[in-house]
C-alpha cells in the first residue's frame, strides 16, 4: 500500500505545470473573445459555406499526407499561396462590410464612451415607426411596390447621392405619395436617416446570393443586396403580391405582419435591433437561413 501510494505521489510531483500568471489568462480571454466573433461573423454570412468547403479540402489533405499521397501534397504545397490570395478576393464583400462594422460594435462601445451624449440618443421617434407601419401596409393593401432604406450606423452618403434629395419629415402621406404608380419618384429607393428621408429613386446593389428564391424580382435583391454591404434595415413591399418583407444583415424575412414590422423598429429606435428576441418562423422547403417566411 505504500509502494502504491509513493507511486501515485511521485506521479503527481512529477506531472509538468507550467506557471500561469496574469497576462497568460488575458490573453487566452483575448483570443477567445476574437474567434468567437469571428466564427460568429462567418455564420451569419455566406463565408460559412465556404468555410465547411475549405474544411473538406484541408481534410483530404490530412488523408493525403497520412497516406503519403506524395504528387497531390506537391499540388497542394504549390496552390496554398495562390488560394490565400483567393480567399482574400472572394470574401472581399464580407470583410469591407465586417471592417467599417468593427469600430461600430457595442462592446467598443462600452469599453471606449468617446460621446456617451450621442449614444443614448434614439435613432429616430415614435412617430416615425408609426408613420412607416402605416405607410407600409397602406401600400401592401393597394399593392403599390416600395423600398425604403433606414439608415444605421454605416453611411449611406454613397447611396443617397444616386437620387434626388427630398430632405422631408417622414409622413405616411409623403411616402405613399411618392411610391404611387406612375409618379416621376416611384422607381428606386427612398433613403431615410433619423427622422427625416433624405434621397428618393435611389439606386441599390443587387444581391448575388444564388439561394434567394427565383420568384423574387429587383425590389427584394436590392433590398437584400443593401443589407448584405451596410449594416441598413430595409422594409420591401412587393407589387405584386402586396406582402411586407423586411431585409437586415443579408437575412430577408418575408410576409410580415404590422406587430412584427412595429417591433423591429422599436427595437432598431434603441439601436437594439441584433440583441432583441428572434420572432419563431419557419423555413419553407427550398429556402435557405438567408430567407424566411412569417407564418
Amino acid at each position: 500500500m505504500g509502494a502504491l501510494t509513493n507511486f501515485f505521489g511521485d506521479f503527481v510531483n512529477n506531472i509538468y505545470r507550467p506557471g500561469v500568471e496574469f497576462s497568460d489568462i488575458a490573453e487566452i480571454l483575448i483570443i477567445a473573445f476574437f474567434l468567437y466573433h469571428i466564427i460568429l461573423w462567418m455564420k451569419n454570412s455566406r463565408a460559412w459555406n465556404l468555410l465547411k468547403g475549405i474544411l473538406v479540402i484541408i481534410l483530404f489533405a490530412l488523408i493525403a499526407y497520412v497516406f503519403h499521397f506524395t504528387t497531390i501534397l506537391w499540388i497542394a504545397g504549390k496552390t496554398i499561396n495562390v488560394a490565400l490570395i483567393a480567399l482574400v478576393v472572394i470574401f472581399q464583400p464580407e470583410l469591407r462590410k465586417a471592417l467599417e462594422q468593427l469600430g461600430n460594435k457595442k462592446y467598443f462601445a462600452g469599453l471606449f464612451q468617446f460621446d456617451d451624449s450621442k449614444e443614448k440618443l434614439e435613432l429616430f421617434s415614435e412617430k416615425t415607426v408609426n408613420e412607416l407601419v402605416k405607410a407600409s401596409y397602406e401600400m401592401a393593401k393597394k399593392k403599390t411596390g416600395a423600398l425604403i432604406v433606414i439608415e444605421q450606423k454605416i453611411n449611406l452618403e454613397d447611396y443617397i447621392k444616386t437620387g434626388i434629395n427630398i430632405d422631408a419629415y417622414v409622413t405616411n402621406q409623403l411616402l405613399i405619395n411618392i411610391f404611387e404608380h406612375n409618379t416621376p419618384l416611384h422607381d428606386g429607393a427612398v433613403i431615410i436617416r433619423g427622422n427625416r428621408i433624405v434621397s428618393a429613386t435611389c439606386y441599390l446593389p443587387l444581391s448575388d446570393n444564388m439561394e434567394l428564391s427565383k420568384e423574387l424580382g429587383t425590389r427584394h435583391r436590392a433590398g437584400a443586396g443593401v443589407s448584405e454591404a451596410t449594416d441598413a434595415f430595409v422594409i420591401i413591399v412587393s407589387e405584386e403580391t402586396g406582402k411586407v418583407s423586411v431585409a437586415h444583415n443579408g437575412e430577408l424575412v418575408r410576409n410580415v405582419d404590422a406587430e412584427y414590422l412595429h417591433n423591429k423598429l422599436e427595437l432598431l429606435k434603441i439601436g437594439n435591433l441584433d440583441s432583441g428576441k428572434r420572432i419563431k418562423i419557419w423555413k419553407r422547403g427550398g429556402r435557405s437561413n438567408e430567407e424566411k417566411d412569417i407564418q
